[in-house]
């Protein structure tokens, strides 16, 4: 019962609207993906080491006629490499379909600006429209995030959607994402900055993108109606 218990606990924990283990768009699908071949490698790297303790427990004496220095040569370098290697290099290309890299069409832009203890964004490409606490993103289309802060440092996350990235006063960082359908998602600043960090959340609201433009308007009036 304590084991099942436990099982019930740790697997609760990998749902909800924080999860990286839910993914609703290509980059947070893409993390999720490395997180499930890191765990797999992990798994595979432990069970070669259980194999060769019970060989040693079951039958003593086993492996006595191995030198020490290949003991270590085979057990501290070979096995571990076997296993790393391939991991390393597939998180090298899964990190490189993460970087917002120039294509054929420039995605729109959205600026989200941090600050003690809320977030500003701001639509560039529809006139400069605003809101606050709330990220409107049209669904099935890559939209860039430049990220910055006009204070401390912050960090943007939506766990659901893309992995996170620093708010940097006087800097400028870049976060593209996409969410595969429509929906309300949660965000949240995870970098600790000050006393009211804990309530430092945004909503991602995600329409269609023949809606987006009209809630998008209705959003930002609704923030200088807050104003």
């Amino acid at each position: 019962m304590p084991v099942q218990a436990g099982s019930l606990a740790a697997l609760s924990g990998c749902a909800g609207p924080l999860s990286t283990l839910s993914p609703s768009g290509p980059a947070a699908a893409s993390i999720a993906a490395l997180w499930w071949v890191m765990l797999t490698g992990a798994a595979v790297l432990f069970a070669l080491v259980l194999v060769l303790f019970f060989l040693v427990m079951r039958r003593p004496g086993w492996g006595s006629g191995v030198s020490p220095a290949r003991w270590v040569v085979l057990g501290g370098l070979v096995l571990p490499a076997i296993v790393l290697i391939p991991l390393i290099g597939y998180a090298l290309y899964a990190g490189e379909r993460l970087l917002p890299l120039p294509g054929r069409t420039t995605p729109p832009r959205i600026e989200a600006i941090a600050q003690q203890w809320s977030w500003t964004f701001r639509y560039p490409d529809a006139g400069g429209l605003e809101t606050k606490n709330v990220l409107q993103l049209p669904a099935g289309t890559p939209v860039d995030i430049v990220v910055t802060s006009q204070d401390v440092v912050h960090a943007f996350w939506v766990p659901r959607l893309a992995g996170k990235i620093d708010a940097i006063p006087g800097h400028e960082t870049h976060l593209r994402v996409q969410a595969d359908q429509p929906g309300q998602y949660e965000g949240l600043c995870n970098q600790f900055c000050g006393f009211g960090h804990a309530g430092m959340h945004f909503t991602v609201i995600v329409d269609r993108p023949e809606d987006f433009s009209a809630a998008l308007k209705e959003a930002a009036s609704a923030a200088e109606v807050k104003k």
